[in-house]
């Protein structure tokens, strides 16, 4: 590894760690709403350690704290957790893991962990930001839900706390020096126009996917064109055959601008019939 690898990798370290922080403290917020909303202190916790992803766990225990079915509270979860199946598919080939580490990875692929690995320019600045923030993010959000769980209703409103800022103040750390291009202005404002307006109408997660389709949508119709190979001095096929200065042929062996322009290799010439 490089010493610019080392730099690389010690900056997405510190950027996990304060991720999961930041992250980590909105855990207290979710174990105590999931205790007043009827579920018990061990359900609370298997909840978190077996479903850890905060958007389909604050939304299994809004369903089940406005009185619907489990089925439905299952079926909303699983809804806003398919955007987790998208990052799976852009992680997977840079991390190329197998076996058990598969399966942990799957585990601790949320928002966080692909955010701060995705912002990352190396491969082993990339894992190290997956990695650090997956497991520090399920240590501390798990250790701050038990605390909010068995604080309970004694926390009062856990929004008075500002928790449910910290996530979103994450997140608009990582965000914002991505958004450098005009492509990435347009995607961002017409996700959130789109998320935004369909709040009031669809159920709980749906807003989240509709906002990555137009991402994807975006990034197709505005992906660049693959920039041509240049080279200093560029001739048109044939003209390695044309006549040069006085009228002769180019002597055998003999290297040409068209010769350059095509192959970049003064011998790779066509053989004489």
């Amino acid at each position: 590894m490089t010493p610019d690898d080392r730099l690389e990798v010690r900056a997405a370290v510190r950027q996990a760690v304060s991720v999961s922080i930041a992250t980590g403290l909105y855990g207290i917020s979710f174990g105590a709403l999931s205790v007043v909303a009827g579920l018990d202190l061990a359900q609370t916790m298997v909840l978190s350690l077996l479903l850890f992803s905060g958007g389909s766990q604050f939304a299994l225990i809004g369903v089940v704290a406005s009185g619907g079915t489990s089925g439905a509270a299952i079926t909303t979860a699983g809804l806003l957790g398919l955007r987790n199946t998208l990052y799976g598919a852009q992680l997977s080939p840079l991390l190329a893991l197998h076996g058990w580490r598969r399966v942990l990875a799957a585990h601790l692929t949320i928002d966080e962990s692909t955010a701060v690995a995705t912002a990352q320019k190396s491969r082993a600045a990339f894992r190290a930001g997956f990695w650090w923030t997956g497991i520090g993010i399920f240590v501390v959000w798990n250790l701050l839900t038990l605390i909010g769980a068995l604080a309970g209703d004694a926390m009062g409103d856990p929004k008075a706390w500002g928790l449910d800022a910290a996530a979103g103040a994450a997140f608009l750390a990582l965000l914002w020096p991505r958004l450098a291009s005009r492509v990435m202005q347009l995607t961002a404002a017409l996700a959130v126009v789109v998320a935004v307006a369909l709040l009031p109408f669809v159920p709980p997660g749906v807003p989240v996917l509709a906002a990555g389709a137009v991402a994807i949508v975006i990034g197709q119709v505005a992906r660049q064109p693959r920039q041509p190979v240049t080279v200093t001095e560029y001739v048109p096929d044939g003209a390695a055959s044309a006549p040069q200065e006085g009228g002769g042929e180019a002597p055998p062996g003999s290297s040409t601008p068209g010769d350059l322009g095509r192959t970049g290799d003064p011998t790779d010439r066509p053989e004489e019939p």
